[in-house]
């Protein structure tokens, strides 16, 4: 089942009041759309995963199949009475063998989140062994990120890469797991946010949000990596918004031995109290 993370805290940083408008810009598994809609907001959605997008029906919301850099040309008037990204994978996409972000499930070396023109097969068959070990090292903050690409390019000259478990197979040869991590989580989060190009659009998303909040409207970011966090951290800074919570917000305990997937979430939240042009209602 999805777990949305931070629940409470989100809602709380997001102050939700009946009847304003509200963005989730990673609708996922809708958790964060359900909870503002039980408190009265209404809720306009984007995902860049056509499965969030169909599973958003339910919830009778507007929901767009589109990514972070986009919003300025589809929404370039609107403002928002509170904006909130969940960034990273989702629980679904994870779970579902078939997209190939799991090295749990066998599936295809996948990891597209929707309209990326790469795939992870292609990355790991195709890229110079010395551009695979920076890719593993910018993105994953991985140490042995060149004893694993040499690891990979030795494989493939015999045998190309076409699914997850035989990536995983390889990179535990030279990081071996252990208990409570696996040895090719970080290889595998280093693959997908480059094949989802995930850092540029987390960069598109948070400079449309910055002017397009209402009068002390919200903005939450829920991040799961460093380099997503150091993102968010420093655009914040930079903004003319308030910090509303100048400490990191992190998971309890209980909700990490609840659901184990919530223990690196970090939220940071801010405040407009600028004054801006009159709200643009959106219209369904």
């Amino acid at each position: 089942m999805h777990q949305p993370v931070l629940l409470n805290d989100m809602l709380a940083c997001l102050n939700v009041s009946k009847g304003k408008i509200y963005l989730d810009a990673t609708f996922g598994g809708g958790g964060y759309s359900q909870a503002i809609l039980e408190q009265g907001g209404q809720v306009i959605a984007i995902d860049r995963d056509q499965d969030a997008i169909d599973r958003a029906k339910h919830l009778g919301i507007s929901c767009f199949h589109m990514t972070f850099s986009e919003l300025e040309s589809i929404f370039p008037d609107t403002l928002f009475d509170g904006i909130v990204f969940d960034f990273g994978v989702s629980s679904f996409q994870i779970d579902e063998a078939e997209r190939g972000f799991s090295f749990q499930k066998d599936g295809p070396l996948d990891m597209r989140m929707g309209k990326s023109t790469i795939s992870a097969k292609d990355v790991v068959n195709d890229l110079k062994e010395k551009d695979l070990a920076d890719l593993i090292f910018s993105y994953g903050d991985e140490p042995r990120s060149r004893s694993i690409a040499h690891a990979i390019c030795t494989h493939r000259q015999q045998k190309p890469f076409t699914s997850t478990l035989q990536l995983a197979q390889v990179i535990r040869s030279v990081v071996p797991s252990k208990p409570g991590f696996d040895g090719a989580t970080l290889t595998f989060q280093a693959i997908r946010m480059y094949v989802n190009d995930e850092l540029r659009e987390i960069h598109h998303g948070l400079t449309y949000a910055m002017s397009h909040l209402s009068p002390l409207g919200r903005l939450v970011c829920v991040s799961f990596h460093s380099l997503e966090d150091r993102l968010v951290k420093n655009a914040l800074k930079a903004s003319p918004l308030t910090l509303f919570n100048k400490k990191v917000i992190i998971p309890s305990n209980a909700e990490i031995h609840a659901n184990p997937r919530s223990r690196s979430a970090r939220l940071r939240c801010a405040c407009n109290n600028l004054e801006n042009q009159h709200i643009k209602k959106f219209e369904k």
